[in-house]
């Protein structure tokens, strides 16, 4: 049950993160480090994460979903460390950040558990 219904609700989440970043991009710029412009960590994160949703709704290239899944979740890790050590965190008072931290981690586990079972798939 869950092999069938995670990649929908992840693809779901990807595609509504995708829409947010350009609906509302003024949101994640605490998240954004000062040294990328914020416009274009919005625009290239839609999408790429539009990409990745889309992926993971179809059968055929549900693998590269998961493993695109798997290496976006990697490449936000060092987002949500820096975050974690801020004095005042993007996400709010602790123990956020570290929740955060802690769900960021099983993310990266269901990207490549994705990939792995639907890797055999063809």
């Amino acid at each position: 049950m869950i092999k069938k219904i995670l990649p929908y609700v992840l693809g779901i989440m990807l595609l509504a993160s995708a829409v947010a970043h350009l609906a509302n991009p003024d949101f994640y710029a605490p998240m954004i480090p000062e040294f990328i412009p914020i416009g274009l960590a919005n625009v290239l994160t839609a999408i790429v994460e539009a990409t990745v949703g889309i992926l993971l709704f179809l059968p055929k290239y549900r693998h590269w979903g998961g493993l695109g899944f798997f290496m976006l979740m990697i490449a936000f890790l060092p987002i949500h460390i820096w975050d974690l050590f801020k004095e005042n965190p993007a996400v709010g008072a602790p123990p956020a950040p570290i929740i955060r931290l802690v769900i960021q981690f099983l993310l990266i586990y269901a990207g490549w558990w994705i990939y792995k079972k639907y890797k055999l798939i063809k």
